[in-house]
């Protein structure tokens, strides 16, 4: 279901390396029917033989067909499709994460109740195998954190920003123009997108169902080349943060711009790559990393499910039962998650002023770990104050922001950025 980029690759490949699959398996893996919006549209690159049709009961009532392959993306009308492939008793490959993230835990239920694999390894890290250690080479650890740069676009911007010290604009500008970022890319660079992959791995890791919609996300629109500038001065480097962290009953899952130090190996991910560290009490932590996105990479994902299934049905074997998700983990509220913060601001430069600034964040119960004032900005007669914390609850940080923008003396609240130590 769907013949673009990646659809389109997985039946080109399926196609190509036909012999050599069959070889493997010791069964014939054909595609045989393509459900796409325009039929009459020229598709030379896909493999030869198919049927095409914007008839998705073409495939869904076909008999001959075991595997719906979904690479449509977006929820509707996926979700449905997926629904009615699971009710057909076909099993299921897709690389949706908005899907998985939104309806995952409901998808697997009935896929159970039906008796049906449902994979979707590609929905998360791109090429980056990560759902399949969840599911079962790990399985037998009792997951504490996760930790991850799981967006391509984003984590090469910044890694634009970082190093030739650009601004935010121009640093999206030519991630588009090479093709790293589409040409609306809100979904990236507002964080969402790595929302919707957090929602999936904390489900998995923590076997809770953690929804899209209970995950906190900020984007990385709001850097400045100043804050990479002090990260670096400071001992961090700036990424786009996935958290899920269990502590006990209650698990934190966000997504947001972080300082991190920079001897953490998350720091030295750049580019387009993704990588994810999970941490276990058996295993202690481990990282996976690679290309996170592409056309390959992703259809990589995809075959390699595909062929999973494949293999049980040829060897007669029964699918997996779905994961289990019985621990009923509640969501901290973001107000509620404690941690270290990196705050810039200007400020008039004259007596007294830092003593204000430093009195709101006190009164806050904010504990200062570093104070830096540069020299005044030449044009209006403004000092740029950097600020680093100890750990604060997020609600008095975000209320002491709000009271510093407030006084007279202050100019304008630049940024604030979370510090994430992960030690």
């Amino acid at each position: 279901m769907g013949l673009g980029v990646v659809g389109g690759g997985v039946a080109r490949v399926l196609h190509e390396k036909r012999a050599a699959i069959a070889g493997h398996l010791g069964k014939d893996v054909v595609v045989k029917s393509v459900l796409v919006r325009d039929p009459s549209k020229s598709r030379n690159d896909a493999a030869p033989g198919l049927l095409i049709t914007d008839n998705a009961q073409d495939l869904l009532d076909d008999p001959e067909i075991d595997v719906i392959v979904e690479v449509m993306g977006g929820e509707h009308p996926a979700l449905e499709y997926i629904q009615s492939a699971i009710r057909a008793g076909k099993h299921v490959v897709t690389a949706n994460k908005e899907v998985m993230a939104k309806h995952g835990p409901e998808i697997l239920t009935l896929a159970g109740e039906n008796g049906i694999s449902v994979r979707f390894e590609a929905s998360v890290g791109g090429g980056i195998p990560i759902i399949g250690p969840l599911l079962q080479d790990l399985l037998a650890n009792d997951m504490t954190a996760v930790h991850a740069i799981i967006n391509g676009t984003t984590n090469y911007i910044l890694t634009s920003m970082a190093r030739e010290g650009l601004g935010f604009d121009v640093a999206l500008k030519n991630a588009q123009e090479l093709g790293y970022a589409e040409a609306d890319p809100a979904n990236d660079i507002l964080g969402l997108d790595a929302a919707y992959k957090l929602a999936v791995l904390s489900t998995l890791a923590f076997h809770s169902k953690v929804h899209a919609s209970e995950v906190y996300y900020e984007g990385i629109d709001k850097l400045a080349a100043e804050d990479f500038h002090y990260a670096a001065e400071l001992g961090y480097v700036i990424k786009l943060l996935a958290i899920g962290w269990r502590n006990g009953d209650t698990i934190q899952a966000r997504v947001h711009p972080a300082f991190l130090p920079v001897a953490h190996p998350l720091a030295k991910v750049d580019e387009v790559l993704n990588a994810v560290e999970l941490q276990g009490d058996l295993v202690g932590r481990v990282m996976f990393q690679g290309p996170g996105a592409g056309d390959m990479p992703t259809t990589s994902a995809v075959i390699g499910d595909v062929l999973g299934i494949a293999r049980s049905i040829a060897s007669g074997g029964r699918p997996s039962p779905p994961p289990r998700l019985d621990r009923d983990l509640v969501i901290q509220a973001m107000p509620e998650v404690e941690t270290k913060y990196y705050l810039r601001l200007h400020a008039n430069d004259k007596p007294g002023v830092m003593a204000q600034v430093t009195r709101v964040l006190g009164d806050h119960q904010v504990s200062l770990a570093s104070v830096i004032q540069k020299a005044t900005l030449q044009a209006d007669g403004l000092a740029e104050i950097v600020i680093t914390t100890h750990e604060a609850k997020e609600s008095l940080v975000q209320d002491a922001v709000q009271r510093l923008s407030e006084l007279d003396v202050v100019k304008e609240v630049c940024n604030l950025v979370r510090i994430e130590e992960l030690a």
